[in-house]
């Protein structure tokens, strides 16, 4: 398997490790590579393999750009257009080079399906691109059909001491759609209210409260009432002009459901910004920013987003 020279088009190999020493063995070197090649190199990876990596490179890691991934990429959804593309969009006349880890063993079965549609949608953002994406992949902590979908979204695979090409990679957008999965429905104790243009200030006055008595700091009550907002805006624009909206607390998060009879049938729908000339498209990437999981399952005539935020 070739490496990114500058010359190659986008290269996205997922990285299968087994232990601490394979990691460093696979992300190290590759990133040296970039570094000696004078490509703009970053590592957004969990804290821990961060730390490993950052004590791994020396001195070298003040060359590297560096993120931890469960802050930047703690909603999947958010990762393509405020990870990645920022960083490649900021080198636009250079080659770049990616270690990217978004899928890791404290990932919940919630987040998962976002990772994987994340995963594949990689492929098709950055066809035509001078990139190059490593994934790595804990081979012995991660779930088997979480490592199974790693062959399906990333063209080739590697260990530290070999690669190949991957026999089972797909269509980027038709393995993302396979996780365009049907939500659980909200419990029965969640708060309810109609989505209407009349009922928008209801809305935002039932998510404050929910918000606070959730515990939620201000600045994320905030955050979440705005994303709820776009969202129920979103409905009564594009989505029937009505729909409905459940709230509830699960565990240590606060957990807001619409639901309308729209169809989102933009498969890169919040995962890429919108130019400045675009008519629309930046409430679902402002959402993805906004909150800690996305998730949508969209089919003609029905659409439900549901969105996470932790206390």
């Amino acid at each position: 398997m070739r490496e990114s020279t500058g010359l190659d088009a986008f290269v996205h190999p997922a990285l299968f490790y087994a232990n601490q020493y394979e990691y460093l063995a696979g992300t190290v070197p590759f990133i040296r590579a970039g570094l000696a090649a004078g490509e703009p190199v970053m590592v957004a990876v969990p804290e821990e393999n961060l730390d490993h990596i950052r004590g791994a490179l020396g001195a070298d890691a003040a060359d590297v750009q560096l993120h931890d991934m469960g802050v930047a990429g703690r909603n999947p959804g958010r990762i393509l257009p405020g990870v990645l593309l920022a960083f490649a969009d900021a080198h636009p006349d250079s080659p770049v080079r990616i270690v990217g880890e978004p899928v890791w063993a404290g990932r919940t079965a919630d987040e998962y399906p976002a990772c994987a549609q994340h995963e594949a949608l990689i492929n098709a953002v950055f066809t035509g691109r001078r990139a190059t994406i490593l994934c790595p992949y804990d081979s012995g902590r991660l779930d088997r059909d979480w490592l199974d979908d790693a062959y399906r979204t990333h063209p080739t695979v590697r260990t530290a001491t070999a690669a190949w090409d991957s026999p089972y990679y797909a269509d980027p957008l038709v393995v993302a759609d396979g996780f365009n999965l049907p939500l659980p429905p909200p419990p029965e104790h969640a708060e309810t209210v109609v989505i209407e243009f009349h009922t928008l200030w209801a809305l935002r006055r039932l998510v404050t409260a929910q918000a606070l008595a959730a515990g939620l700091e201000p600045d994320r009550v905030s955050d979440l009432t705005l994303a709820v907002n776009e969202l129920a805006a979103n409905t009564v624009e594009h989505g029937g002009a009505t729909g409905t909206l459940a709230v509830w607390t699960e565990g240590s998060q606060l957990i807001c459901q619409l639901s309308d009879t729209g169809h989102i049938t933009e498969p890169l729908a919040g995962r890429i910004p919108a130019t400045p000339d675009q008519d629309g498209g930046r409430g679902l990437v402002l959402v993805n920013e906004l909150c800690d999981l996305v998730r949508v399952h969209t089919r003609p005539g029905a659409t439900s987003i549901r969105v996470h935020m932790h206390r």
